[in-house]
């Protein structure tokens, strides 16, 4: 019988269909310990209490022989103190983490990549986390089974205690390097150095509700890589109505379909990021095309 050791957090908040879905392959993998952030009702949104209400039942309603710890919200904190105040509280507890939204559907192979590179990464403060999503789009960059990128992909992955101490929750550090222009020393070229000052500075000033842009900034002040790998392993299937970032269905990341990944995992020889694979991940998923993806299909009205 499959059971998976490590610690899994999952964060929900008001999409019962899709926890379901998530919670369906979690009781294959069946892990011992079982962490549940979930953020509470925004006020402006009456329908909102109850379907928060009937996603947390599905907690409840879990059969396996699993240890839960659940941190509830009574009022909406929104994305980004939800899951920072969330991870904050388990890694309080726990040395490694599996983590999953509501939205983020793995294959199980994906269960045992983090497990094994939780332990082969433990004590190597470069490797700051490890991520399920490749989005490379058939493109093969590596003969091993993962590559190392600047890049952080949020849906499924996992880390440590050591590395997420660094999380800068306030950005504190964020004006100083913009005001000396750091990013030009870990970034390759001016449009990117532009786009990523743009959304660290509306995430800085509130305008973006996010923790993942904050995780980003904390992993680059670290001069952290994050482990992909050479196969896709998780599916966000959260695109479209009720999808907090991601309102349309139209996109080429939404449902991505997941392949198998063969443990035990062969390993790089070297820790060295991918630039190759981090210069199409910029251009195709934070650069012009995909700005212009969007601008079409919103013109087109499909």
């Amino acid at each position: 019988m499959y059971s998976i050791g490590t610690p899994i957090v999952l964060i929900i908040f008001n999409r019962p269909g899709h926890t379901l879905r998530v919670l369906e392959r979690l009781a294959i993998a069946r892990p011992k310990k079982l962490y549940v952030v979930a953020d509470g009702p925004r006020k402006d949104v009456p329908e909102e209490e109850n379907e928060c209400l009937r996603t947390r039942d599905l907690i409840e309603k879990i059969d396996w022989d699993c240890q839960i710890s659940k941190n509830y919200s009574d009022s909406n904190l929104g994305c980004r103190k939800r899951v920072s105040s969330g991870l904050d509280w388990v890694f309080s507890e726990v040395e490694s983490a599996i983590i999953l939204e509501d939205d983020c559907l793995p294959d199980l192979s994906f269960f045992g990549f983090c497990n094994e590179l939780l332990e082969h990464y433990a004590t190597d403060e470069r490797v700051m986390a490890i991520s399920g999503d490749n989005f490379q789009f058939g493109r093969q960059r590596t003969y091993d089974s993962y590559y190392f990128s600047r890049y952080f992909h949020c849906w499924g992955w996992a880390t440590w205690r050591r590395a997420w101490q660094y999380y800068d929750a306030e950005m504190a550090l964020w004006p100083e390097i913009r005001d000396r222009q750091r990013l030009r020393d870990i970034l390759c070229d001016y449009l990117t150095v532009r786009y990523w000052q743009n959304r660290f500075q509306q995430t800085y000033e509130g305008h973006i509700d996010t923790w993942d842009y904050v995780w980003t900034l904390s992993c680059w002040q670290q001069h952290g890589l994050c482990i992909l790998p050479s196969a896709n392993l998780v599916s966000n299937i959260g695109f479209g109505v009720g999808g907090t970032h991601h309102a349309t269905a139209y996109s080429p990341f939404a449902n991505m379909p997941t392949e198998s990944i063969a443990l035990p995992l062969t390993h790089p020889k070297v820790v060295i990021q991918n630039s190759r694979a981090d210069r199409f991940t910029q251009f195709h998923q934070f650069g012009l095309f995909f700005r212009l993806y969007r601008k079409l299909r919103s013109s087109l009205k499909i």
